[in-house]
């Protein structure tokens, strides 16, 4: 059941802030969400209706551990949505990407363009448009049990047998640290139980998909405990490439072990130690041409052609051509296609993550319990994306010749990651006060590079529009591409740097329980963290051979620290058993870094952000109805922004991404709600709603080229987050006698809204609004054998409706590039259009699960 809840009574002091913010979210949540009007009625009607519902079983408790301790949901002081496993099931969620659906509206998951394993993943407003660098953090902290995950990739990997997933919304900087002023996901894996038990899953869908789980726990044997996970998922492409023997696009093929040991010693002590292995190949989505040259851009004075204009520039003279599309290419704007129209080399991209995990609990006293969380983790990343085809630039030109026919952007990158933590954690209560404190310490090194060779090339290709007379061909793939090619030793290696993070923190958190009602709680972070990073090749120039030309660049390597003070401050009343209202200040903060995208290594600042937030959790109708709403205001400073741009070099110019920081504010305002209903027994409705407002200050950008310079104010915008979001459920569950004593029979369905929202901060392009349903009928719990012996059998769907939208949407190729040789020119020679990726199909199947 998908429940989004604020957990216990705020504890703090009031800032003056917060109490001049006050009218402002109350009067969001009383007026600006609509499913609080949804939500008032059955509490109005909870007396006459009464008897209705009065067969039907109370709404059960919901565990969290967002306060480093155990705590019941609805009694917890933070906005927090919990994914139970069997929700999980129900929406036959996978990995990660299937939460891109929107089951949670205010957590949003987005795939990296390149390959699947790499996720964006935001919460109220924090989204980085691209974390994959490997100096740039992510803002949103990602957690499993309880262990940091340093990098997004990966991330996509198949889930083990997770027993919950929490979502907590706003700064967690106090509790979990730096890179979690979003928020932080953390998963919860299922222990091993100590007892001989286990469940076996196998299914099979369309386009050829099938899954294996394997899921043991053996009995308990002188205080050890083993549980052992296995899981395997595949799927074919869902868009084909017509290159025999290349693979087509959304495949993935996932692997995964885990193995989990629990030791108990003693009374009090507790030593889980765990071990995952995960192998997840897969290829990107397609990357469709949806338009061709939506601006009218065209030769001649750029006011002639009053939509193609690069945000941050003011060119006045538009130069070069605009290019018709190579024959054979499809422009389609309204539909995925299901078979690209030209094939290209394409393999998929492997990512390997592992990581070994010791958590040691003891419990001295009933006033205190000492932790130790010690863990190692790793990912490597093989990256092989030719999604774009001749939906790409280069763009190539009737009459073509030599190199400058050839196209097909193959987009290769490795990364090699590793980490290691180490938390220690006392927590306890003395007479009215609950406490956490804690030390924190946290070591990565990352190394990348990346390469961009044309892998295909057309020959005859004479006259635009022409029938025959041409050939499409394969490049070498060694020399093919300029001299260059795919091939690991025969690269052009665009940039590769290195990167070590190190990270020191101290923080504590108490709750003073003043009476049985009022909770004050405060608490404070330090983090020290220091940085260093190196730009080891730059447009194949290796920096250490060519240190001159390193100068020239204005290269400088990466060394730089900061410190911070994160504090929190909550407020909490409990007004009665069933209604807990609560006001929170919280900050958090997201490390800077420095651009591998660049020439110069440009480095930036971090962000921080401050938070100013009530909610209300209430339990009604006989506890057979939850409504939780909470309102918050964020400024965050410093925004780390991303701009395309022209660097001059010692060997030329070329076309970079720099991250900046925007001066002033970002302000980020919202409303989250929630409902959940159980009218009758065995029936259970849900209804969660997220507002989000986001407005970053004008940021200055200034052009230089030619001897001018000039300054613009350029609008960015926060991206994969859409203004309303929506997401809502049915699940009903009736009992089967007549089958089996237990058996039922269970239905879900699903469906989930999220309106339009840009995809690149630069850019005010949206993608497409999206609505996705999900469905799921199993025939549950059916007695096969002696003991407990349970069968179920299931149906699922996933996107029910088929519908198709365009979940990221780039408009770079469709406007001129930066100027380069003077800032009042600009070229429309690599204009093409508008690309995009499709959101999956529709996809269906069935699984047989049988529990022991």
């Amino acid at each position: 059941m998908n429940q989004n809840y604020s957990t216990r009574p705020l504890r703090g002091a009031v800032s003056t802030r917060l109490r001049a913010a006050l009218p402002f979210l109350l009067a969001s949540a009383a007026l600006s969400a609509p499913a609080l009007a949804f939500a008032a009625a059955p509490d109005a009607a909870a007396a006459p209706d009464a008897a209705a519902g009065a067969d039907a079983e109370p709404l059960g408790e919901i565990v969290v551990t967002a306060t480093k301790r155990e705590t019941n949901l609805q009694q917890t002081p933070i906005s927090i949505s919990v994914l139970s496993a069997q929700t999980l099931r129900d929406r036959h969620v996978q990995s990660l990407l299937d939460l891109a659906d929107g089951a949670v509206p205010g957590l949003r998951v987005a795939t990296f363009e390149a390959r699947q394993s790499a996720l964006t993943i935001g919460i109220r407003g924090i989204v980085p448009l691209d974390a994959n660098q490997p100096a740039r953090e992510q803002g949103v902290g990602i957690y499993i049990d309880g262990v940091y995950l340093g990098r997004q990739h990966g991330l996509n990997a198949a889930l083990f047998d997770i027993e919950r997933v929490e979502v907590l919304k706003g700064p967690q900087g106090t509790l979990f640290g730096r890179n979690t002023e979003g928020g932080a996901l953390s998963l919860v894996s299922r222990g091993p139980s100590g007892r001989f038990e286990g469940r076996v899953t196998g299914g099979i869908g369309n386009y050829g998909s099938h899954n294996t789980e394997l899921h043991l726990d053996l009995p308990e044997v002188h205080g050890f405990s083993v549980k052992l996970d296995g899981v395997i998922q595949h799927q074919d492409a869902t868009t084909k490439n017509p290159l025999e023997g290349a693979t087509g696009w959304n495949y993935y093929d996932r692997k995964g072990i885990r193995a989990a040991v629990r030791w108990k010693p003693v009374d009090g002590i507790t030593n889980d130690f765990s071990f995952d292995y995960s192998r997840d190949s897969n290829s990107p989505f397609y990357s469709q041409l949806l338009n061709v040259n939506p601006n009218g851009c065209v030769a001649g004075p750029q006011a002639a052609a009053p939509k193609c204009v690069l945000p941050g520039t003011q060119y006045t003279t538009l130069t070069g051509t605009v290019k018709p599309t190579l024959p054979g290419v499809v422009v389609e704007g309204d539909k995925r296609m299901t078979v690209a129209d030209i094939g290209v080399p394409q393999q998929p991209s492997v990512d390997r993550t592992h990581g070994f995990t010791n958590n040691l609990k003891w419990s001295i006293a009933p006033q205190i319990e000492l932790r130790s969380i010690t863990a190692w983790r790793g990912v490597n990343v093989g990256q092989w994306d030719n999604s774009g085809g001749a939906h790409r630039v280069p763009v190539v030109a009737p009459g073509c010749a030599t190199t400058a026919c050839n196209f097909s952007r193959y987009s290769l990158a490795n990364l090699n990651q590793t980490q290691f933590s180490q938390e220690f954690q006392a927590v306890g209560t003395i007479s009215r006060f609950d406490y956490v404190a804690g030390l924190y310490y946290f070591n990565e090194h990352v190394r990348d590079d990346a390469a961009t060779p044309n892998s295909n090339a057309i020959t005859g290709y004479v006259t635009p529009g022409q029938t025959s007379g041409y050939q499409y061909v394969i490049l070498d793939p060694c020399r093919g591409s300029g001299g260059f090619g795919s091939q690991t030793e025969c690269r052009s290696t665009d940039r590769a740097s290195r990167v070590r993070s190190r990270s020191y923190a101290v923080y504590g958190q108490v709750t003073w329980n003043a009476t049985d009602a009022i909770h004050l709680t405060a608490g404070g972070r330090y983090t020290h963290d220091k940085k260093q990073g190196e730009l080891l090749m730059s447009r194949n120039i290796d920096y250490a051979l060519r240190p001159d030309i390193a100068a020239a660049n204005g290269y400088r390597p990466l060394d730089a620290s900061w410190n911070r003070f994160n504090p929190m401050v909550t407020l909490a009343y409990d007004v009665s058993n069933d209604v807990h209202v609560y006001a929170k200040y919280a900050t958090g903060y997201r490390a800077g870094g420095a651009s591998s995208r660049t020439s110069n290594y440009q480095a930036f600042n971090p962000e921080d952000v401050r938070s100013y937030e009530v909610g209300m959790k209430t339990d009604f109708w006989g506890h057979r109805g939850r409504f939780n709403v909470a309102g918050y205001i964020m400024d965050r400073d410093d925004s780390q922004v991303d701009i395309s741009s022209i660097q001059t070099t010692a060997t030329g110019n070329f076309n970079n991404l720099v991250t900046i920081n925007a001066p002033g504010t970002t302000k980020i305002r919202g409303v989250e709600a929630d409902l959940t209903l159980r009218p009758v027994d065995g029936l259970t409705l849900s209804a969660s709603y997220a507002y989000t407002y986001t407005k970053i200050p004008l940021v200055p950008i200034t052009v230089n080229a030619g001897g001018v310079s000039y300054t613009t104010l350029q609008r960015f915008y926060i991206v994969f987050t859409p203004r309303n979001a929506a997401s809502g459920s049915i699940d009903y569950e009736l009992p089967m006698p007549m089958v089996s004593d237990g058996a039922k029979l269970r239905f879900h369905i699903d469906g989930n809204y999220a309106q339009a929202t840009q995809t690149f901060d630069q850019f005010a392009t949206k993608a497409d609004s999206s609505f996705i349903a999900n469905a799921r009928l199993a025939l549950a719990d059916i007695n096969v054998g002696r003991g407990d012996t349970r069968l179920t059998a299931s149906v699922w769907v996933r996107n029910l409706f088929d519908r198709a939208y365009v979940y990221r949407r780039d408009p770079s190729n469709s406007l001129p590039g930066a100027p380069t040789t003077s800032a009042t020119t600009a070229s429309v020679n690599n204009i093409l259009g508008d690309y995009g990726n499709f959101n999956a199909p529709r996809t269906f199947g069935g699984e047989i699960s049988l529990r022991f």
